[in-house]
């Protein structure tokens, strides 16, 4: 059991009428769930709230963006002696700090944290699903039907998902909504697309995004536009097959891995379209981030990608899977360029109104506000 820092330097809640929050996730290291840990750190209205994030495994520099903000970072990674001592290190938490509203992010944060919850006495008891469901493993499916069942709401991160959750588990449907997440649109300045067949695709290099789909795809554009160019940003697993399918595809020229950054906005700017060809999604913040530059968007239709992208006006959707389906839109979209910048600038104002941060962690901490009422009014 490793706990990086110390939990006697968490204020007791008797020195504050303020309300506690532990958010509770798998890990803090590199993703799209962790950079939305750290806004939460930075947006919380501290008048109203002291929160502090606990990791059952693994720490990065997520948790060292968390902890610069003056929020406290644990990391409760089992050991040899397996989960039990983990849970029971998460119920004694919480029941020293007296923490009023325990928010697990995920599946098996979900499990773990609600049991725990329950076990300490937490009043409020909340979980996001930030991907498409609770999993399709069985095991996932019993961990997520077990929580449920101390949660006191559970959110989807989009239409879709909420959808899905309620079918994995209907005996929880009053409990589950949708509740979309948001990015912080001012760290990405509008700049438009540029006038040059660029395209840029920003994902982990992992099977369910589907890379080797958008490689065959750009071999088919590449057949009708030579000058056409490929960025890939994001490392995984796949890299190393993703490289050698470029060679055998005669690719090389076109399409460049740059691996892990973090000058993504910057990168952004000097694209002309934002694509991905990933086979589920549940809000990519990468896609949202696209828009927030002023890309015209090219995705599958999968997940919540059809509450984002409005067909012709902001980009274009097709079914996942399918590299001629891609490479059409890809190819239309590049034979129609004075078309660009009028859907860069509509991406914008769509993302600016409805995925703007602000929004999402107002719209989280109401709901907090709201079920810690509810709960002290039942003492």
């Amino acid at each position: 059991m490793q706990i990086t820092s110390p939990i006697s330097s968490i204020p007791k809640s008797g020195t504050s009428p303020k309300i506690r929050v532990c958010h509770v996730s798998m890990c803090l290291t590199t993703g799209g769930l962790e950079r939305l840990l750290v806004e939460f750190a930075k947006r919380s209205n501290r008048d109203q709230f002291e929160t502090m994030f606990v990791a059952l495994s693994d720490l990065g520099q997520p948790a060292e963006e968390i902890r610069n903000l003056g929020c406290p970072v644990l990391s409760l990674k089992s050991d040899q002696f397996g989960r039990l001592k983990q849970g029971k290190a998460l119920r004694n938490l919480f029941a020293e700090q007296q923490i009023d509203v325990v928010h697990s992010h995920n599946t098996y944060a979900h499990f773990y944290a609600s049991l725990a919850a329950k076990a300490a006495g937490v009043p409020v008891v909340i979980n996001t699903q930030h991907g498409r469901g609770c999993g399709n493993h069985w095991k996932q499916r019993a961990h997520f039907f077990m929580a449920n069942r101390y949660a006191d709401r559970i959110l989807a991160v989009s239409e879709d998902s909420a959808r899905i959750c309620r079918k994995q588990d209907p005996l929880s449907k009053s409990k589950i909504e949708p509740l979309w997440n948001g990015i912080d649109v001012d760290r990405f300045a509008y700049s438009g697309p540029v006038q040059e067949r660029r395209a840029i695709s920003v994902a982990r290099l992992s099977p369910e995004k589907d890379f080797p789909t958008l490689l065959n795809a750009t071999r088919l554009v590449v057949d009708q536009y030579p000058d056409f160019q490929l960025t890939l940003v994001g490392d995984g697993v796949e890299r190393q097959k993703l490289e050698t399918l470029t060679r055998e595809l005669k690719l090389t020229q076109n399409v460049t891995f740059l691996g892990e950054r973090r000058d993504i906005p910057d990168l952004l700017a000097q694209s002309a379209m934002f694509v991905s060809s990933s086979s589920t999604e549940g809000i990519s913040l990468t896609l949202l981030e696209a828009m927030a530059v002023g890309l015209p968007i090219i995705t599958t239709a999968v997940g919540g990608n059809p509450e984002i992208v409005q067909p012709e006006a902001t980009g274009y959707l097709v079914p996942a899977g399918d590299a001629n389906s891609l490479a059409e839109a890809i190819c239309n979209h590049l034979s129609q360029p004075d078309t660009w910048s009028a859907m860069g600038t509509v991406a914008r104002h769509f993302v600016e109104q409805k995925f703007h941060i602000d929004r999402m962690v107002k719209e989280y901490e109401l709901l907090y506000r709201s079920l810690v009422s509810e709960s002290w009014g039942k003492i």
